[in-house]
């Protein structure tokens, strides 16, 4: 028999070339070499550098201004940008803190911290105040409405009052007139004692009509005068109660915040400086 060598097929070969280059480049790729990772564990901050950079995130943070009311929905990311700014100062290996300067940064935020929760508390009693003088403009369209209805209904009222009187003394005239008209006789029924008569009871009556008719006229443009000052005293108030209820809104549409915010971080700025100062001084 013939000698056969054995020879491994070029496909099989191919792939276990394939498959150990792929991982060796995925070694490559999940393991980088430690050199690299030895220069950046080494690119820390230095002292200075971490200092220029809290002092500059303070003065932004002091100097923030908030865009739209309300305003204590940034509170809560303020604080939090505040304290992770002392976070990195504090948390540098050279800067090295001491007591003094972790008692006042703490007693700093403390302050910061109650400020702006009588801020939320003031903005929350705003709310209730844009409700009160929503209620205080729906009463002044009220009262308009009502004094409006009330003097229509106390004209008809004069009108058809007025109309009646007048239409009495209008029939009291013309009675008047026709006895002074009729003729008398001396036989008759009609004697010049009985029109005389007849003449002074319409003229009493008529007199009394007109008393009447000049009251009623009286009487009604008082009555319109006391409708009149009851609206506009209920009106004025009303009015006044709305222009004290704009001058506490108005002050709240402005951020108050942010005077207390400028001082905190004027305050850290001092702190930090003083501790730099002390800590050079040893």
């Amino acid at each position: 028999m013939g000698f056969r060598p054995q020879v491994k097929s070029s496909r099989s070969g191919r792939g276990h070339q394939k498959t150990h280059h792929d991982k060796t480049k995925v070694r490559k790729q999940r393991y980088p070499s430690s050199n690299r990772y030895a220069g950046e564990e080494t690119n820390v901050p230095t002292r200075e550098e971490t200092v220029e950079k809290t002092l500059k995130m303070l003065r932004s943070l002091g100097n923030q201004k908030f865009a739209l009311s309300p305003f204590s929905q940034y509170f809560d990311d303020w604080l939090i940008n505040l304290r992770e700014a002392l976070s990195v100062f504090e948390s540098n290996s050279m800067v090295n803190t001491d007591g003094k300067f972790i008692d006042e940064r703490t007693r700093i935020l403390a302050g910061i911290e109650s400020e702006l929760i009588r801020e939320r508390l003031d903005e929350a009693a705003v709310r209730d105040k844009l409700k009160d003088r929503s209620e205080k403009n729906h009463l002044l369209a009220s009262i308009d409405t009502e004094y409006a209805a009330e003097t229509r209904e106390v004209k008809r009222k004069r009108s058809a009052e007025i109309e009646n009187l007048t239409k009495n003394v209008s029939d009291l005239e013309k009675k008047l007139d026709e006895i002074s008209k009729t003729k008398t006789s001396f036989f008759g029924s009609f004697s010049k004692k009985n029109k005389a008569r007849k003449q002074a009871e319409v003229v009493g009556k008529l007199g009394s009509a007109k008393k009447e008719l000049e009251m009623a006229i009286q009487n009604f443009a008082i009555e319109q005068e006391k409708i009149h000052d009851e609206y506009e005293k209920k009106k004025q108030e009303t009015i006044i109660k709305i222009q004290a209820l704009n001058t506490e809104i108005e002050k709240q549409e402005t951020d108050n915040s942010l005077q207390y915010r400028q001082a905190t971080c004027e305050s850290l700025v001092e702190a930090l400086t003083s501790f730099l100062e002390r800590k050079q001084a040893n």
